[in-house]
């Protein structure tokens, strides 16, 4: 770690989580903002009273590494499991005809599925189910994608940062089907 920056691992409630579990994100230091302008409610919703502020990232630690695992909005719930996305991006993107891939939850009557989308290599063959079969053989089956969505090309702001709210609304009409 750096002098004078603490980080900690929370668990939703406020508990210390485990050295090699993961948690939300909390760091304080003088490099830590002091709070939103003028918005003391966004202010109070992520740094609390000590100064903790909470980054929004789940992490784990490993030793003196720490590991950015993902992001609390991003995490997927199945069945109890805790999922994170880029678990399963990177997995898909092992796939020799994946350019990249985007994975997100998607929510269905008492639970939540994992949906992928993924990028191909330009004049690709390959079709949803082998990256399902490919899946398969690499994830535990709670981890696996209910959907696995073929796209010309992920939705990406001019960053490059993939727009996972469009692909969630895609997935979510989908799911709907046609009105």
């Amino acid at each position: 770690m750096i002098a004078g920056i603490e980080a900690r691992l929370v668990a939703p409630g406020g508990r210390a989580v485990a050295p090699v579990e993961v948690g939300e994100l909390h760091v304080r230091g003088p490099n830590v903002m002091r709070g939103y302008y003028r918005a003391p409610e966004a202010t109070a919703a992520v740094i609390d009273a000590d100064g903790w502020f909470n980054t929004g990232d789940l992490a784990r630690f490993d030793g003196d590494i720490l590991y950015i695992v993902g992001r609390t909005k991003e995490l997927i719930i199945r069945s109890g499991f805790n999922i994170y996305p880029a678990e399963v991006e990177a997995v898909l993107n092992e796939h020799p005809a994946v350019v990249q891939s985007a994975v997100i939850g998607r929510s269905v009557p008492g639970n939540e599925e994992v949906v992928a989308f993924a990028q191909l290599m330009p004049g690709s063959t390959v079709k949803s189910s082998d990256l399902m079969a490919h899946a398969a053989r690499l994830l535990t089956p709670y981890k696996r994608p209910s959907e696995i969505i073929v796209v010309g090309a992920l939705p990406a702001a001019s960053t490059g940062k993939i727009l996972k709210h469009r692909l969630a609304d895609t997935a979510r009409d989908r799911a709907i089907g046609p009105v």
